[in-house]
């Protein structure tokens, strides 16, 4: 099967450092969805090395910046998904930066634990 981020369009690319690339989610949750992608082939986030880690990190750093000047949302969700189990769909590690808007959902409380919906409100 063929990796969509090991072969993804360069014209897609926003940012990038050494070792990541950023491009907009093809299917965002808000303005400004963002994926942070390693670009050598790493399954999940805990076969990636450190160094590979240290720039996914400080490109989401620099895509927050970019998200701020251009979409100003009032908040972030950071995730990864690794394993069938917890979501992943693509095989490549990849960093979602999601922008948050006040009043995008009525409640927001507990943020990234709405993966499981009955334990996101506590």
């Amino acid at each position: 099967m063929t990796c969509i981020f090991c072969n993804i369009d360069k014209e897609r690319i926003i940012l990038e450092n050494e070792d990541a690339f950023a491009v907009y989610d093809v299917f965002p949750v808000s303005k400004g969805h963002m994926l942070v992608i390693p670009k050598k082939h790493i399954k999940n986030y805990f076969d990636a090395d450190e160094q590979t880690k240290t720039h996914l990190w400080k490109l989401v750093d620099e895509c927050k910046e970019m998200a701020d000047n251009i979409f100003a949302p009032q908040g972030y969700n950071i995730g990864i998904n690794c394993g069938e189990a917890a979501g992943q769909t693509v095989m490549h590690l990849h960093i979602h930066l999601i922008p948050r808007y006040k009043g995008d959902i009525e409640n927001p409380r507990g943020g990234v634990r709405g993966v499981i919906p009955d334990k996101r409100i506590y």
